[in-house]
């Protein structure tokens, strides 16, 4: 199976996860993922949703873990987007692993929340939704046209209380300070990637660690004492995660909140070097994803 992917790519799997985990990994990479849309419930609700795509012959089945979400059955993401409630913003398409670093940060009303790198804004109108639009929230984007496309989302999306930063959330000012912080870092990709394309490098893979460690460096500063943040990346390599954390970790005043895997179940996990983070295998519905709890003392 290796030489579907490259080669450090298959040896960094072997080593960190043994033969048959990594066979399991590839396979989960050759699928081709099922389409899946989270409920803006900004918008919209579960009920109407469910009655429109049924209206359009459009199989859909539920997610037990989070009830805003919907796994489609039989179409590809080109027919969803050619309906009504995809262009009213009601829906959004979004992978079901990325949906997982909003809920575990339990964003609430009037909190203070830094998204540190928010394009295209997903995960940043999850927030918006969860707290049914009533958490104050600061956009990071550096890059020019990934912050118009953010702001476009946020809009369509009905997502008030959202300050976009045309920023590289490193720099931000250390007197910034946030009850809550979403860092999901730019990284390899390693969890997503797809056989067909593969554009995965071990410069990159170094080059996304020295980022991630310093954006955590930085959320910790930012971050108010006693409050919760969320690191998460949709990469499965130690190098991106657990290496980060401990780097980071072991000289920050800082500690991991265990994530109680059990509330998510039936997602199929890979075994991780740090006790309370989850990492997610790829298969045919999620992407390959780690998420991390990590509280300021």
């Amino acid at each position: 199976m290796k030489q579907e992917i490259p080669q450090f790519l298959y040896d960094m799997l072997l080593e960190q996860y043994g033969e048959n985990i990594t066979n399991k990994i590839i396979e989960g990479y050759s699928n081709q993922r099922k389409v899946t849309l989270r409920i803006n419930t900004i918008k919209s609700n579960k009920d109407k949703i469910k009655e429109e795509l049924n209206k359009t012959n459009i199989k859909f089945s539920e997610v037990d873990w989070y009830n805003d979400a919907l796994i489609i059955e039989n179409v590809r993401e080109n027919e969803i987007k050619k309906l009504d409630i995809y262009e009213n913003g009601e829906i959004y398409l979004q992978s079901l692993s990325s949906m997982l670093p909003p809920i575990i940060l339990e964003p609430k009303s009037n909190e203070n929340i830094l998204d540190m790198a928010a394009a295209p804004g997903g995960k940043t109108t999850q927030i918006a939704a969860i707290s049914n639009n009533e958490t104050m929230i600061t956009a990071c984007e550096k890059n020019k046209i990934r912050a118009e496309r953010l702001k476009y989302n946020l809009e369509k999306q009905g997502a008030r209380r959202v300050n976009v930063m045309l920023e590289d959330a490193r720099k931000l000012d250390d007197f910034f300070s946030f009850d809550k912080i979403l860092l999901d870092a730019p990284c390899s990709g390693s969890g997503t990637i797809d056989i067909s394309n593969i554009n995965i490098t071990k410069e990159l893979v170094n080059r996304s660690a020295k980022t991630q460690e310093e954006l955590l460096k930085k959320a910790l500063k930012v971050l108010k004492k006693g409050k919760i943040m969320v690191y998460s990346t949709c990469s499965i390599l130690h190098q991106e995660n657990e290496d980060i954390l401990k780097k980071v970790l072991v000289k920050s005043n800082a500690e991991i909140i265990p994530i109680d895997s059990k509330l998510f179940k039936n997602i199929p996990l890979l075994p991780v070097k740090i006790d309370g983070t989850i990492c997610v295998c790829p298969n045919e519905l999620y992407e390959g994803f780690f998420v991390c709890k990590i509280q300021k003392k």
